[in-house]
């Protein structure tokens, strides 16, 4: 939905089962109108796309664009933004570092991006701008060395190249959002600036790039690396960098006593990756933990030296607050809020993502996968509304 400023909002549709175009379409027929009957007020309602490689390549095929566009604009639809992150499969199996790859340093990742720009060219109503969002070039633990980071940066400046063509021929403003996440090859804002310098300075030719490519700011991910969201999006704006999107998300936090950390083992599940940060103090460094067992194994071998917090990269539904010892991270999500509200032309696409739906333990569902959703718009357009950023009066 379009809200004032010309920022538009949506749920991200990842939240949802869909590798093929099949299922994702039935996913946006049997939940996504559903949840569009009440919030949209009759009003014309954003989607934040989800296409896996495979459906991405289905939808591309001849007449199915012009069907699912025919779609769209029949149930008074339209959409904004793709996140093209996770390549294949994001549900019912083990996902966890396969989220990133193919990396940035692939052909398979470029390929995929340009496609899934040409699809959204073409599903763009007039005058919208479109983004697609992808993982920050690689992961941490893929040992990226020279070589990779090369063709890292050649794949970036080849998809920028795609992106002003098709921009030029469609006439939409089109960009691509990169992603920090904890143990990402960027993962905080001054990893952000190094790695966005990096480039610049192999690329010194190329003034334009950020018009195509900067950041989706993922609130989740960088309140689990314990920075404040305001400083944050004033660096990383200061810096020239464009933000492409922000994802309204939440994680958990919680003092590590023996009684939390008992509880925690109840989101320790196989799919996805949950990144664990612990801080010990204002002055002294974090501690970093590639996933929640490795966090648990820890605190079972080390009880007293745990720090003074965690942060566990576990998305949360963003209208609620977890209890029972756990807090949420949603300080940082209204931080982002009151950022937006102070500058609301630096960024237009907003998607709630909280995508663990199947995962999340019994307690913290919001009656179905529709119910939780209409409850996430419901709270965040009362916060939006509070800072003068609510849909647009007719």
């Amino acid at each position: 939905m379009r809200l004032n400023h010309d920022i538009h909002l949506g749920y991200c549709t990842n939240i949802h089962r869909g590798e093929t175009w099949e299922e994702t379409w039935n996913g946006l027929k049997n939940y996504t109108l559903r949840v569009k009957d009440r919030v949209s007020d009759g009003k014309p309602y954003g989607i934040g796309l989800r296409l896996s490689q495979q459906a991405a390549l289905e939808l591309s095929a001849p007449g199915k664009i012009a069907e699912f566009k025919a779609w769209l604009d029949a149930n008074g639809c339209y959409v904004f933004t793709i996140n093209g992150f996770p390549y294949g499969s994001f549900h019912g199996t083990r996902v966890k570092e396969q989220v990133f790859k193919p990396d940035w340093s692939t052909p398979e990742r470029l390929v995929y991006t340009n496609l899934l720009f040409d699809i959204l060219a073409q599903l763009l109503p007039p005058g919208v701008s479109g983004s697609v969002s992808t993982l920050p070039g690689s992961h941490k633990t893929f040992g990226v060395g020279a070589d990779e980071l090369n063709a890292i940066f050649t794949n970036l400046r080849l998809c920028r190249e795609h992106i002003e063509k098709v921009s030029v021929a469609s006439g939409h403003d089109l960009h691509l959002g990169l992603e920090p996440e904890p143990l990402g090859l960027f993962e905080t804002s001054g990893e952000t600036l190094k790695f966005f310098g990096l480039y610049l300075d192999r690329n010194p030719q190329d003034r334009d790039f950020f018009k195509f490519v900067g950041l989706n700011y993922d609130t989740c991910h960088l309140a689990i690396e314990f920075e404040d969201a305001q400083k944050a999006l004033d660096r990383i704006t200061g810096a020239g960098i464009r933000l492409s999107k922000l994802h309204f998300s939440s994680a958990l936090k919680l003092k590590p006593t023996h009684e939390n950390i008992a509880k925690l083992h109840a989101f320790d599940e196989p799919v996805y990756f949950h990144q664990v940060i612990a801080s010990y103090g204002a002055d002294e460094p974090l501690r970093r933990f590639k996933d929640l067992p490795d966090a648990l194994q820890f605190a079972q071998a080390n009880p007293n030296d745990l720090g003074e917090e965690w942060r566990v990269h576990f998305h949360i539904p963003i209208h609620a607050q977890p209890g029972g010892g756990f807090d949420s991270t949603r300080d940082h999500l209204i931080g982002a809020m009151d950022w937006l509200a102070a500058n609301p032309k630096k960024c237009q696409h907003i998607e709630m993502e909280t995508y663990t739906w199947e995962v999340l333990p019994d307690e913290m569902r919001s009656g179905d996968v529709v119910d939780q959703l209409v409850k996430e718009y419901e709270w965040t357009l009362e916060e939006m509304g509070k800072r003068e950023l609510m849909v647009k009066q007719a």
